[in-house]
């Protein structure tokens, strides 16, 4: 068995992540965005890439009271007061292709589309495959945020400004308009889509982006828990079901 990621030195006074010694090179230089990014790809990103995988890590932080992942956490919250860590994990159990893990499926698409010599002709086949097979798409979508998801705009310009090169992003918009067409109505290009091509742009590979998603996440549900100690509404949320839900069997 071997890893590349760290060890501790024979002294038992050294720390190494990467190769980078943990109490001279990173703690107190570096922030948790250029360290995640170090042990994920073995270096610190350039400063373009900090910022923009800092602003993936942020944009999935919260989402409000209502997706599962905050119900969950706050119900298992409620019920095992004193085990913060169930809350969390269970809540994060909800990342997946329904919710806020579809930018693995979207970064996967993006590559594919990357490897075309006609990305025109692949833009139209691939939107007009996913149409007829009526499979969900993978970044597209949102039931709030209509016509257009404010945070995607944002994330291109960050990464734009930043100085990314910008052809995962690119390829995602010219899909964008060839979903348009071949659906007849416009979809919007989601936060999970935005973020599949920006981490695409730092290269980050789309096995690895619900993971990131993950840990994103986790912010959110260590929120919750503070909130939930000072507020229980879990137990609101508990009585709630009770009162709507009804019996329909024989």
């Amino acid at each position: 068995m071997r890893t590349e990621i760290s060890y501790a030195t024979e002294t038992e006074t050294e720390i190494r992540w990467r190769g980078q010694d943990l109490m001279t090179d990173i703690l107190g230089k570096r922030d948790f965005a250029e360290t995640m990014y170090l042990l994920i790809t073995g270096r610190f990103p350039e400063p373009w890439e900090r910022k923009i995988f800092d602003a993936c890590l942020i944009t999935l932080m919260e989402h409000g009271l209502t997706p599962p992942h905050a119900i969950v956490s706050r119900l298992v919250a409620d019920s095992n007061p004193g085990q913060v860590q169930l809350a969390m994990a269970t809540g994060l159990t909800c990342v997946g292709d329904v919710f806020a893990g579809t930018m693995e499926g979207d970064g996967r698409l993006l590559i594919d589309g990357l490897k075309s010599d006609y990305r025109a002709t692949w833009c139209g086949e691939t939107a007009a495959a996913y149409r007829a097979e009526r499979k969900p798409l993978p970044g597209f979508g949102h039931p709030l945020h209509k016509p257009d998801d404010p945070r995607s705009a944002r994330l291109f310009l960050v990464a734009r400004e930043a100085g990314a090169p910008g052809e995962a992003i690119d390829l995602l918009k010219q899909f964008s308009a060839a979903v348009d067409e071949v659906y007849g109505r416009h979809l919007t290009i989601n936060a999970t889509g935005a973020i599949g091509a920006l981490l695409l742009e730092v290269s980050i590979t789309p096995e690895i982006m619900r993971a990131i998603a993950v840990t994103s996440l986790a912010a959110g549900p260590t929120a919750y828990i503070a909130e939930e100690q000072k507020t229980r509404s879990g137990r609101r949320i508990w009585t709630v079901v009770e009162i709507e839900f009804g019996y329909a069997g024989p």
